[in-house]
């Protein structure tokens, strides 16, 4: 089964004027169909106001749908009875870690979580260093969180989640508010976390480069899923992701370019290795 479903997804949000009185509607998501299976790593793509944020909220039940339906893990989100079960399934990790970060130590915000569930406490404990561990910060678990980096503050936030073991996380831009090391650095502990854990990933970017190594990406534009497919698939489509005001990695830019002045090289490249490898091909 399926980790995440859609089927007809949609989603309006109100206009309202400055008296707050609803004027209108605004329609961010519409007619959207996903399927998501369990241990995947999803990409989902788009430029500002694409809708891939409000989908994102869709699936920890932050919104619901309009008209439509999505279920997590088999429980349709509308079930006010199934709201707490969602959100301990599909966890998510917002671009401000400071949103996220409540505690003055360490290992106390990772434990925070747990402590709501009424988890025990030797079990809290538990989770908490098994979480450190699994992002790589077990050794800052007695550090004031106001001193870490933004790349160590995201970990944590991160742990935090994953203390409650969920099925499922959920990244939206992550790493919008990241130097090129932070970004590193939490890419690494998500792809660690997805291979030991078993655990979903679904990753809202607008870092190309982020997505190379996803299972599936999807592209949004206007509320709607316009491309999906395979990382090689979506990049090789260069002309009509810039249609959809979206870039592509630096080597399959490159690789495009060679391709129009007439290298024949193979589409969707994606890592400088095969380009060199092409390129070697040619002689």
């Amino acid at each position: 089964m399926d980790i995440v479903q859609t089927r007809q997804l949609i989603f309006d949000y109100d206009k309202r004027d400055d008296e707050g009185k609803v004027i209108g509607h605004h329609r961010a998501i519409d007619r959207v169909d996903i399927d998501i299976e369990r241990g995947q790593f999803i990409a989902i793509l788009g430029h500002n106001g694409s809708g891939k944020s409000t989908l994102a909220k869709h699936i920890n039940a932050i919104l619901v749908p309009t008209e439509g339906t999505v279920w997590v893990d088999g429980k349709d989100t509308r079930d006010p009875d199934e709201l707490w079960n969602i959100r301990q399934t599909a966890g998510m990790v917002f671009q401000n870690p400071d949103n996220q970060i409540i505690g003055t130590v360490v290992e106390e915000d990772v434990g925070f979580g747990p402590e709501n569930l009424g988890v025990p406490t030797e079990e809290i404990w538990q989770r908490v260093e098994d979480s450190l561990k699994a992002v790589g910060m077990m050794e800052y678990r007695s550090h004031s969180p106001n001193k870490l980096s933004g790349g160590q503050k995201q970990r944590v936030a991160i742990a935090g989640v994953v203390a409650m073991r969920p099925k499922c996380i959920v990244l939206d831009e992550p790493t919008a508010m990241l130097d090129p090391n932070g970004r590193k650095e939490v890419l690494e502990a998500v792809e660690e976390l997805r291979k030991r854990e078993q655990v979903t990933v679904i990753l809202i970017t607008h870092y190309m480069e982020e997505v190379i190594g996803a299972d599936k990406i999807f592209v949004m534009d206007k509320g709607n899923v316009v491309m999906e497919g395979s990382p090689r698939e979506i990049f090789a489509e260069v002309d009509k992701l810039k249609e959809y005001r979206l870039d592509v990695p630096q080597v399959t830019r490159l690789a495009d370019e060679l391709e129009k002045r007439g290298f024949p090289l193979s589409r969707g490249i994606l890592s400088i290795e095969e380009l060199v490898d092409e390129i070697c091909r040619l002689n």
